[in-house]
């Protein structure tokens, strides 16, 4: 009997909506600054290219078997907090949720996030199978909404996402609501905490996984080295969790994971606290410039935690984010993470900043 090759698709894995990554800069003869990305806005730390440069020589040969190396320096980073083997590491953080979405999730399971908020774990989560179910934050402030979530989960719930700072809206969680959240959620869930953004939240009341891994929570912290490490290009990403949820998907993970560049290129990072420091003052004296600038040109924009704003532009997004492109600012609309209307902006240095301002004011005038 003839079948159409349709016959052997995975029926779940119908076409929908799929993610979408920033654009990057167009040729063009003037200068474009691109605060779209949320890229790091002094580019990558010194020694990791070096790192990376010396590391060139010995690219004939594969890499490190495992990132056991990797793992170590993580260590030291956490001040020894955690063992080695509570660490999982991948190509981008986009990688680690995959792995994390394979290890946990079987056909009907079910999976919990809250719009707006960073498209994979939707998308991700409906490869393997899942049923996604969107608790929206709350309006106006995108607050999590605590109730909605423990009300929706059901005996196929089993991976809860939660954001903080959360893209694109650049909020978070305050650590009471994330205490009583986690004192109610059901032990058998996995909370994958992504926590890229965490080093430029300032807010006293700010909290990472950290605390709720060291207490025996099923809570995983998702990190990345592409903000505040400056090395998007290489496509490295990390989490912590408890050893024996740790273990348990390292099962599935490939040997020679990481390119030999990539290795060397986190471990240098990671050693470099001067670019880091740079580079979280550097966001932060950005952050307090362009939020006082919104406020003087009229621009209604979300406190943030992050390296970028979620804005309400003077303009429908789309023409407003074309004519930003006119004066030379790329910026990010964002209805594909759930926040129509509205437009992501990037913190850049000071120069992009003033660039930035300077649109906007011709923009609105």
């Amino acid at each position: 009997m003839k079948k159409n090759i349709e016959s052997i698709f995975k029926a779940h894995l119908e076409p929908k909506e799929v993610y979408k990554g920033g654009k990057n800069i167009p040729p063009s003869d003037k200068k474009i600054y691109k605060l779209s990305s949320n890229e790091n806005p002094l580019g990558a730390s010194p020694k990791a290219v070096a790192a990376m440069k010396a590391a060139l020589e010995h690219i004939d040969i594969y890499p490190d078997q495992t990132d056991m190396r990797l793992r170590e320096a993580l260590v030291k980073d956490f001040d020894g907090k955690l063992s080695a083997e509570q660490f999982l590491c991948g190509n981008s953080g986009s990688e680690i949720i995959d792995i994390i979405l394979r290890a946990f999730i079987n056909e009907g399971d079910e999976v919990i996030y809250s719009n707006p908020c960073f498209l994979p774990y939707s998308v991700f989560s409906r490869w393997y199978g899942a049923k996604t179910i969107d608790i929206p934050l709350l309006s106006p402030n995108y607050d999590l909404d605590v109730e909605g979530i423990l009300n929706a989960i059901t005996e196929h719930t089993k991976i809860i996402f939660l954001t903080s700072p959360n893209n694109p809206t650049g909020t978070y969680i305050p650590k009471s609501l994330l205490d009583d959240f986690l004192e109610r959620v059901p032990k058998n869930i996995l909370i994958v905490f992504d926590e890229v953004y965490r080093h430029f939240a300032d807010a006293e009341d700010y909290v990472t996984a950290l605390p709720y891994v060291l207490a025996g929570h099923n809570v995983l912290g998702l990190n990345s080295f592409s903000k505040t490490y400056g090395l998007a290009g290489q496509r490295i990403g990390y989490a912590y969790t408890t050893p024996t949820i740790a273990n348990y998907i390292r099962l599935i993970q490939k040997p020679f994971l990481l390119p030999l560049t990539s290795i060397e290129a986190a471990i240098g990072a990671l050693n470099d606290s001067e670019f880091i420091e740079k580079t979280v003052q550097t966001v932060l004296d950005g952050r307090k410039y362009l939020a006082q600038a919104f406020d003087n040109i009229g621009i209604k924009y979300w406190p943030s935690q992050a390296n970028f704003f979620i804005i309400d532009p003077p303009l429908p997004e789309m023409e407003f984010t074309d004519r930003m492109m006119e004066e030379g600012i790329m910026v990010r609309p964002v209805s594909q993470f759930g926040a129509p209307g509205k437009v992501r902006i990037t913190i850049g240095n000071q120069e992009a900043n003033e660039a930035c301002v300077k649109a906007l004011l011709k923009i609105k005038s």
